[in-house]
């Protein structure tokens, strides 16, 4: 049977939890290996996945030492989901934080501004 081998960068923005990973695994980039073989039998190409793994730092306290899990893929596309919903979030957040300083940064809304009244005639209505 016909295999092949696909190497992707996986990046995730912020630390993020894995099935089959029973820690909280860095952000940074991941390789992932996906192993293919050819469905024999048909007229044209066609390639079924067999396996996927992910390369994660291993829990040892050796810098350079690395452990390759073997992952089901839609629970890697769910945590790559979730990366991106947080980085959405905290995006969303970070708005609204803006927003808020600049809101309290502005004038209050009273008469010595123009807004309502002061018409330096004595009145008060709207300009």
């Amino acid at each position: 049977m016909t295999t092949r081998t696909r190497n992707n960068i996986v990046v995730f923005k912020h630390p993020f939890l894995l099935k089959g990973v029973d820690r909280v695994l860095p952000a940074g980039g991941y390789r992932v290996v996906t192993d293919e073989e050819l469905i024999d039998g048909l007229s044209f190409s066609a390639y079924r996945r067999v396996s996927t793994m992910i390369f994660v730092p291993a829990q040892s306290h050796q810098a350079s030492s690395i452990e390759m899990v073997t992952v089901d893929p839609s629970d890697l596309q769910a945590a790559q989901e979730r990366d991106a919903a947080t980085q959405q979030s905290l995006g969303a957040m970070s708005l609204v934080r803006r927003m808020r300083i600049r809101v309290a940064a502005l004038p209050s809304f009273s008469g010595e501004y123009g807004l309502v009244g002061d018409n330096h005639d004595g009145s008060n209505h709207r300009a």
